[in-house]
């Protein structure tokens, strides 16, 4: 049987074709991605500008025409942040379903906490300690207190890195001012889970696809010092080339970013922003690992059904 999942995401739409085979497991088909910048111009506001809503039409049209190669026997489309918190949300999910015939279904930031988690389950060998998963979205971010068999504490915080750069439209490169403003809406905002820390003592950090595949390209691309593979699909990133990627990004416009070996172009202009969300965080933790995971949402979803 196939699988096909569709994570309408804020930043990027992605696709995920999956082949489930009899030991409960799967074979990942096919993988694609599109940037639509869902939330840009009116995340804030709670709005789907018109020209974001274009390009999510065209972004799932261009799936969709992937999938008829496939022929996935289900196919489940699952909305996040940005959609979530649209007051033209259900615009934006008919309009699919009257030209695609596809149901959308709406998330919530616990529903979307829980299914990173099977995902990232799935792709490090977690034990019995207790780690902190992050996935840095667009629109929101999923922090998730979890060990290899309970997740102990999860929320989803609306200070998705669209949300942030739309929010405090920081210079080129950041100032020093801009950081300080930033660090302190994070203290601000994440008053809770720090307080879960202290009842959770953390040591490792798990970041979920997204910002942190770009993490690990970058560093394979620019250092000498090995990147170790934890446990496929997983790799363990040297906190050391970490902490020197991000002063590299911090000090770095975009239009040198964009010439960066292994940053994607659609994160050219959130990366700085989400190397300062987990420098804060291991700043301000005792978190001294950081593992990257390339199974998330979609992944996730698919561990759920077969557990089933």
């Amino acid at each position: 049987m196939k699988i096909a999942v569709i994570d309408l995401g804020t930043n990027t739409f992605n696709l995920l074709v999956a082949e489930l085979n009899d030991n409960k497991a799967f074979d990942i088909v096919f993988r694609h991605k599109i940037p639509v910048k869902l939330g840009q111009g009116g995340i804030n506001q709670g709005l789907l500008m018109p020209d974001a809503i274009e390009r999510g039409i065209n972004a799932i049209e261009e799936h969709l025409a992937f999938l008829k190669k496939y022929h996935p026997d289900k196919l489940f489309a699952y909305a996040t942040s940005a959609i979530r918190s649209a007051s033209n949300k259900d615009l934006f999910i008919s309009e699919l379903f009257e030209r695609f015939n596809l149901n959308v279904t709406l998330i919530s930031g616990d529903e979307e906490a829980e299914l990173i988690y099977h995902g990232v389950r799935n792709a490090v060998k977690l034990s019995e300690e207790k780690v902190l998963i992050i996935d840095i979205g667009g629109g929101s971010i999923e922090f998730i207190i979890a060990n290899n068999s309970t997740i102990f504490w999860k929320k989803s915080y609306k200070i998705g890195i669209a949300r942030l750069i739309e929010k405090f439209r920081p210079s080129d490169p950041i100032s020093d001012w801009e950081i300080s403003m930033i660090e302190q809406y994070f203290s601000n905002e994440l008053n809770d889970f720090f307080d879960e820390c202290e009842k959770h003592p953390l040591k490792t950090l798990i970041g979920s696809s997204g910002s942190f595949d770009s993490f690990v390209h970058m560093i394979k691309c620019e250092s000498d010092i090995p990147i170790s593979k934890e446990n496929e699909p997983s790799f363990s990133l040297p906190r050391g080339s970490f902490e020197k990627l991000y002063e590299k990004l911090i000090l770095s416009t975009v239009s040198e970013r964009i010439k960066m070996p292994g940053l994607e172009a659609m994160r050219v202009e959130m990366i700085v922003v989400a190397a300062l969300l987990v420098k804060f965080i291991t700043k301000n933790t005792g978190i001294q690992n950081i593992i990257q995971s390339d199974f998330s949402l979609k992944e996730g979803t698919i561990f759920k059904l077969l557990s089933k």
